[in-house]
């Protein structure tokens, strides 16, 4: 659990703001995951094999456009794990104002 305490001088809806913040980033990276799984989808369907049997049995050499359609898909592959990772730490957020 992330718990986020927000100290403010004045009431000025300081918790409002962040939460709004925060949700807007969330749905950025939704947008963003969203797209990164449409690029991997497409790489699948081209290749007619998983994401997984790819990072297990594939090589550069064993694609098309070689290294750059490997670097592509694993880049893909990277991005969205970093999202999915960045979307639940934003989502496990407790806010705590005082």
């Amino acid at each position: 659990m992330i718990r986020l305490q927000i100290q403010s001088d004045v009431q000025d809806n300081a918790i409002d703001i962040v939460k709004a913040a925060i949700v807007a980033e969330i749905k950025r990276l939704e947008i963003g995951l969203h797209k990164t799984e449409r690029q991997i989808a497409a790489q699948e369907s081209l290749y007619g094999v998983s994401t997984e049997t790819f990072i297990k049995d594939y090589a550069s050499e064993d694609l098309e456009r070689g290294d750059s359609e490997y670097v592509e898909w694993a880049g893909e592959l990277k991005i969205r794990d970093r999202i999915v990772a960045d979307l639940q730490k934003l989502r496990a957020i407790e806010y705590v104002a005082h």
